[in-house]
């Protein structure tokens, strides 16, 4: 027998413009592509030309069968330089939101996910002590285009920035990069919140749009006896994001795999054949892991999955993969959890944010002619979107 979804539930992709536009050279990912090649970041370069052909890449989408996208606006592309905005990128935004709604795709905006201008990183970044006031200062750019956006993400996985921009300072200190271990920055972190904060508000008046944010959820689970430290793990990893987003209209819900923890802390994945090409296990039940923690958190706030999908050169295991984690999510709603949305990761094969190799797209893409070649898995997952059901 067939399962079926709620209605109006919303079935699409996910990108992020750093990974598909190509050539974001005033941002800070831009930036350490150039100075970071000792730690093995490759260069994202054209990346795979979005930039320019959004349209295509979207009306793969629709003629698929789905009706939702996903997608982020630059930053360092609309205030190149401090409190400086470029009109024509605002208007090229604008166009992709505008070609989405044309094509009977509602556009999902995310924006900030993971890049930042340079200018504001040689600031201070996200420590600076202006760093709400110059953040919120571009979202009340952006909210100027984003007129018949119903969902918007103020920021992509803090939890993950503040690992990376805490690893950043690391070095900074003199101190080695932690290649195992590293956690989440909690300064970072407590910045990031009071950016979101600020910014929700502000859009959901000047947009009238349901705002959140999204979270990487970990999906981590306690080892006998490990309880008391799994749940300071969890805090310091998840639940410090997920609690300010019971004031939201939404939550983003980012799952890939699931990990133990001990009271040593998280245990690495180990090495198995069925690892991803990311390393990370084999665990499509993360997502309803993840769900159900996150309802645990939140309440009754409904819930997108914004990103879910597996880092894999076979196609029939990305279907295997996500027909695991759409019964899942399908086992959450039917105990109640209200899930408004499944949006894949990635539309694309892209710049996985400092390697090539790790594949998670619906399509394929030839970055040397920059030619989409779409995977069976699109097809399937448009069959899947068409009849509200699985």
């Amino acid at each position: 027998m067939p399962r079926t979804f709620p209605q109006s539930f919303l079935w699409g992709a996910a990108t992020a413009a750093h990974q598909i536009e190509g050539n974001n050279l005033n941002n800070d990912w831009w930036q350490l592509e150039h100075t970071a090649a000792e730690y093995g970041v490759q260069f994202s370069g054209d990346a795979v030309d979005s930039y320019h052909r959004y349209e295509e890449d979207m009306t793969l989408l629709a003629d698929a069968g789905l009706n939702a996208y996903r997608f982020s606006i630059e930053w360092s592309r609309i205030e190149p330089s401090p409190g400086r905005f470029s009109r024509a990128e605002l208007a090229h935004y604008r166009r992709m939101i505008d070609t989405a709604r044309r094509m009977g795709l509602a556009p999902v905006v995310t924006l900030h996910h993971f890049t930042h201008p340079i200018w504001f990183g040689e600031n201070g970044a996200w420590l600076a002590k202006d760093a709400v006031e110059v953040f919120t200062r571009y979202v009340e750019q952006a909210c100027t285009i984003l007129d018949g956006v119903e969902w918007v993400c103020t920021i992509n996985e803090p939890n993950i920035v503040a690992v990376n921009h805490g690893q950043q300072r690391r070095i900074a200190e003199g101190k080695e990069y932690q290649f195992v271990g590293a956690q989440p920055d909690a300064e970072i972190g407590e910045a990031l919140i009071a950016a979101h904060r600020a910014a929700a508000p502000l859009v959901r008046e000047a947009t009238g749009a349901k705002v959140g944010w999204t979270v990487a959820n970990q999906a981590l689970l306690p080892a006998p006896g490990a309880e008391a430290r799994h749940a300071e793990v969890q805090h310091l990893w998840e639940d410090m994001y997920l609690e300010p987003a019971r004031d939201d209209d939404f939550v983003g819900v980012q799952s890939y795999t699931s990990q133990m923890v001990t009271e040593d802390g998280v245990v690495p994945h180990p090495e198995h054949p069925d690892n991803t090409l990311m390393g990370w296990a084999y665990r499509p039940d993360a997502l309803g892991i993840a769900l159900r923690h996150t309802h645990d958190v939140v309440g009754d706030v409904p819930i997108l999955v914004t990103e879910n999908g597996i880092a894999t050169a076979d196609d029939d295991r990305r279907v295997a993969y996500t027909t695991a984690a759409l019964n899942g999510l399908l086992d959450a709603v039917e105990d109640g959890i209200d899930v408004r949305a499944y949006l894949h990761w990635s539309l694309l094969d892209n710049f996985e944010w400092g390697r090539w190799e790790p594949t998670f797209g619906l399509v394929a893409v030839d970055r040397t002619t920059f030619e989409r070649h779409p995977k069976p898995s699109l097809a399937w997952l448009g069959q899947v979107a068409k009849a509200n059901a699985i």
